[in-house]
């Protein structure tokens, strides 16, 4: 089995309100919370991963919401914008509608690296964008949410290319080749396109040079960080072993129940790196994925205390239709 980089595994961003959050990713996005969990380095925060139909790796997008988190802003040394995924044009035309109508802040669709694209913030003022997938070739995506308010014919079912924005463009373009395996597509001095693994939108980052903007601050509306997938503990391993030879400090092996991780700072940007497996299907029934909350086993006896600590949201119905930004 390949011990190299498959893809983009998932990204995880800091939000003001874990309610409001489910309502515009879930209510209006149409990305199904697939696990309503607690931060395990920080149990009085909400972990909620969004995701496509059944949590495959690829299409989560996770979210902390800190308590007393002030607001973040966006600057150089950061991840600058996520990225998502649609099957096609029309499916991006229909996003442009829709978020329109639900007062969402949107750029006019562009074309970017031969693909169409959809910028937009969210309510914190998160940075996205959407990618066709109509030209696309490389990573396969999820499978769209069924039981969402988006047809699943238009629905989003996966992360699409992650953006950097960085001061020290050179060094840390080296770093992603040298270390983590990637493969330069392009680069015209101010931006460059790498992939991993079988690249395309699932595969992809983009590189900015930014010398003028002040560096970012994390808060709300912010990136935490951004995570590569490999296939099982085997992999994972190996990139232990790794970090270790060249002596880059890391957070050594990671459970985190839903997958293994492996963190490390590259200057400014942490980069995880998640298996693939076990994945979020194990502790509920697909039916009611995201519905109530779930407890990895080592935090489980802790129930009491954890559900007496956090605030109660209901997730068995996104509440899209009252959503302003």
């Amino acid at each position: 089995m390949s011990t190299d980089l498959l893809g983009i595994h998932h990204v995880t961003a800091i939000i003001s309100s874990a309610e409001k959050n489910y309502q515009f990713y879930a209510g209006v996005l149409g990305m199904r919370l697939v696990k309503k969990t607690v931060n395990q380095d920080d149990i009085h925060t909400y972990h909620t991963f969004f995701s496509d139909d059944e949590g495959n790796a690829g299409t989560d997008l996770t979210f902390f919401d800190f308590p007393d988190v002030p607001s973040g802003y966006y600057g150089t040394n950061s991840i600058s914008r996520i990225g998502l995924r649609v099957p096609n044009d029309a499916a991006l035309a229909y996003y442009e509608e829709r978020l329109k109508s639900f007062d969402v802040k949107t750029e006019e669709i562009k074309e970017v690296y031969g693909k169409k694209v959809l910028r937009f913030e969210d309510f914190d003022g998160q940075r996205l964008q959407i990618f066709s997938d109509e030209k696309n070739e490389g990573v396969a995506p999820g499978k769209p949410w069924k039981n969402g308010p988006v047809p699943e014919d238009k629905a989003i079912y996966g992360l699409g290319p992650i953006e950097i924005s960085v001061s020290y463009y050179e060094d840390f373009g080296k770093i992603l080749e040298q270390i983590y395996g990637m493969k330069q597509l392009s680069d015209d001095g101010q931006e460059a396109l790498y992939e991993v693994g079988e690249g395309g939108n699932g595969g992809q980052v983009i590189l900015r040079k930014d010398l003028v903007t002040p560096p970012g601050l994390q808060g709300y509306g912010e990136v935490h960080h951004v995570s590569f997938r490999v296939a099982d503990h085997d992999a994972i391993q190996h990139w232990v072993n790794k970090y270790q030879q060249i002596g880059l400090p890391s957070s050594g092996l990671v459970d985190r129940f839903f997958f293994e991780a492996l963190y490390a700072r590259i200057g400014d940007i942490l980069i995880e790196i998640s298996t693939d497996g076990p994945g979020f299907m194990g502790d509920e029934p697909y039916e009611s994925l995201g519905e109530s909350l779930s407890l990895p086993p080592f935090l489980e006896e802790n129930r009491a205390h954890i559900e007496s600590q956090i605030r109660q949201f209901d997730t068995t119905q996104p509440n899209d239709y009252g959503f302003k930004s």
